[in-house]
């Protein structure tokens, strides 16, 4: 029997990085993988559909070449090539991800691995024992008992990236991030489209006037935005699928070729073994300390399988402390309150800390700023100025309870306000770290500026 120091089963974006971390601190380590290397993130998530997003996005700048004083005859996209394209950015992370495993001398374990009572897991027949075992096996896409996935006419995420012929019509079923990535994406390549949200808003967990914001993108770009309205049985006998759709103003049958059931995830947490085990589990979640120990000493949990935000970044963060206690090494735990979101269809969307809504229900007294990137140079410039920053401060001590963005490129501005949150920077301070001109990121100084009543460009 081999024997390890540590043993991470499942390699995504939290035990691939748990691995790594772990062999740099001088543990003998292997990790447990049944399909890709990198998980759903490198091979079914993130990375492959920011890659058709990207697609995308470049058709719709042809579209609109002559918006810039440009002549482009007949862009046509090829459905097929823009999936290939995304397939080999998967491809080339996940050989990255097994390059990263050679270089730190983890070794791959290849199959399904079942948790066994004393520290041990089976691989396919194959037992193995380490002090420290991880669970990082993620989660997949969850179904409804009246919404089944056939793989063909209702489907998840990953037929959603992968079909063979673009849908003529598409129905989207919840407008998460997945659910609104996937429809900007086949409405940008002429799909009709048609979002269906059994909440009020959709992005239902992002703060209101962001939610607002991309139903009016959505809808000016052909989108059909259904809220409040939910999805109470599907027909897939003929040639395409119907949907039956309770609204309040009754129901509503939707035709379409596909529809595409994007209602969250399920945890990948059966037949490993934690019943074996005597592992805790709570509502589809593996309870954990602090630490990610679970109940049972010497098996730790992270990522999509624990109660925290199912985001690959929270995953990375995690198995890394985790490892880290493991070594004994001081660490303090996450602080599940400053989480950025992303979401990558266009206009993105990035968030973190209170919206206003719960900032108010708290009973906080806050100042408010916003500022929209049509009053931005750069936005302007760029053709692209849809969308706000928005940021909530406390009033009596200026600290930054939450950052909202709606707009082009925010994925990659909602760092800044992350970092200031950690720093428990002030609002003042903010405002007077002076911002680069022109960029899209002097938007959070406006609109920090707005809150405290001294915005210029506004």
């Amino acid at each position: 029997m081999s024997k390890y120091d540590i043993i991470v089963l499942g390699s995504g974006p939290g035990g691939y990085v748990a691995a790594i971390r772990a062999s740099q601190l001088g543990f003998k380590t292997a990790i447990v993988e049944k399909s890709e290397l990198g998980g759903i993130c490198l091979n079914w998530g993130c990375i492959p559909t920011k890659a058709l997003l990207k697609s995308a996005q470049v058709f719709e700048y042809l579209k609109h070449a002559e918006d810039y004083g440009l002549k482009v005859k007949d862009a046509e996209h090829d459905f097929d090539a823009v999936v290939k394209r995304s397939r080999g950015v998967a491809d080339s992370m996940s050989k990255g991800v097994q390059f990263l495993m050679k270089k730190n001398k983890i070794d791959i374990i290849e199959g399904f691995g079942k948790l066994k009572p004393g520290k041990k897991i089976d691989v396919d027949g194959t037992e193995y024992s380490a002090d420290n075992i991880i669970i990082a096996t993620g989660a997949r896409s969850r179904e409804l008992p009246n919404l089944p996935q056939d793989g063909e006419k209702v489907i998840g995420y990953r037929e959603a990236m992968t079909l063979k012929k673009q849908p003529k019509k598409l129905v989207v079923v919840g407008s998460g991030a997945i659910g609104v990535e996937f429809a900007y994406f086949y409405n940008s390549i002429g799909t009709e489209v048609t979002v269906v949200e059994y909440l009020p808003n959709i992005v239902p967990i992002e703060d209101e006037d962001v939610s607002k914001q991309l139903e009016r993108s959505f809808k000016k770009n052909g989108i059909k935005v259904m809220t409040s309205a939910e999805v109470t049985s599907v027909d897939t006998s003929g040639k395409g699928v119907k949907a039956t759709v309770k609204t309040k103003k009754g129901e509503e049958i939707l035709e379409a070729d596909v529809i595409l059931s994007a209602v969250g995830i399920k945890t990948n947490i059966e037949n490993i073994g934690l019943e074996d085990v005597g592992i805790v589990v709570d509502r589809d979640k593996i309870l954990v300390n602090d630490f990610y120990q679970t109940n049972i000493p010497g098996y730790y949990a992270i990522g999509d399988v624990t109660p925290g935000q199912a985001l690959a970044h929270v995953a990375s963060a995690e198995g890394i402390l985790c490892v880290e206690k493991i070594a004994d090494m001081h660490v303090e735990p996450i602080d599940y309150g400053n989480i950025p979101g992303c979401t990558y269809c266009t206009p993105e969307i990035a968030s973190v800390g209170l919206t206003e809504k719960q900032a108010k229900e708290k009973g906080l007294d806050i100042k408010v700023g916003k500022f929209p990137f049509s009053a931005s140079g750069k936005a302007k410039a760029g053709g692209n100025y849809e969308g706000f920053v928005k940021v909530i401060f406390d009033a009596k001590y200026g600290e930054w309870l939450g950052c909202h963005m709606i707009g082009a490129g925010v994925t990659d501005m909602i760092a800044e306000a992350v970092v200031a949150r950690k720093l428990e920077t002030t609002g003042h301070e903010v405002l007077k770290a002076i911002h680069p001109h022109p960029t899209m990121s002097e938007a959070v100084m406006e609109a920090v500026a707005d809150a405290y009543d001294e915005v210029i460009h506004l």
